[in-house]
């Protein structure tokens, strides 16, 4: 089901808290994050090396690429210093009844 909330990507039950996972939304690479109980969800590549970011290590809310290290906020999309200068798009995730949603919609930036 899809409606302006957008497409069911997962169960709440796939993402535990501190770990993140892989989705496809109309053709995009996303990640969720499940941050102090909160989701979150950024495209899943790499503004600087187009490395996966779900491939990477998640700690205290900061998603880090496994390609050259660029470190990136994952609630705001925005980079913490080099190598990376350009931030993450954001999208608005929801989650309600043990469905998580995203749309592309995307959110302003920082």
């Amino acid at each position: 089901m899809t409606d302006d909330l957008g497409p069911v990507v997962a169960r709440s039950d796939q993402i535990a808290d501190g770990e993140m996972l892989d989705v496809q939304v109309e053709g995009l690479d996303i990640a969720i994050y499940r941050v102090d109980g909160r989701l979150y969800a950024t495209t899943n590549v790499c503004t600087h090396g187009r490395a996966m970011l779900t491939d990477g290590w998640l700690e205290d809310g900061v998603i880090e690429c496994p390609l050259h290290g660029g470190r990136f906020e994952v609630r705001s999309g925005s980079c913490l210093g080099p190598p990376v200068d350009e931030p993450l798009t954001t999208y608005p995730v929801t989650e309600h009844d043990g469905e998580i949603r995203v749309t592309t919609r995307t959110e302003a930036q920082p």
